[in-house]
């Protein structure tokens, strides 16, 4: 009875590899990206490609999803340091204008300033 019992692991199975190709800078899988997932299985005869499978559709699609992304959040960023650079400048201005409507010194006190 004991012989034919079997094993149950309630672990999480971790891929051979995963770690190495994660510290390489690679997917952590080899079906992720790359060329056995990206091209064609075959092509006609005469050089022509292949029709694009389902899969290779729908990957092409979540990279240009993932593409638009990236522009549109840098955009969103660049005009962040944009309108930060111009709040920062005009309290810049704001605070020389502020200086500039201090009261100046005048007679004794204006002379001794120049003189030393």
């Amino acid at each position: 009875l004991r012989l034919n019992s079997r094993h149950f692991s309630s672990t999480c199975g971790v891929q051979a590899g995963q770690k190495w190709r994660i510290e390489h800078g690679l997917s952590r899988s080899g079906t992720e990206y790359g060329p056995l997932t990206d091209l064609p299985d075959w092509s006609f005869e005469d050089g022509r490609p292949a029709p694009p499978l389902k899969g290779q559709l729908r990957r092409r699609q979540e990279k240009e999803v993932l593409a638009r992304r990236i522009v549109m959040l840098t955009s969103e960023v660049d005009r962040g340091m944009e309108v930060w650079k111009e709040k920062q400048e005009e309290a810049k201005r704001m605070e020389e204008h502020k200086k500039s409507l201090l009261l100046k010194p005048k007679g004794k006190l204006l002379i001794k300033k120049t003189q030393s």
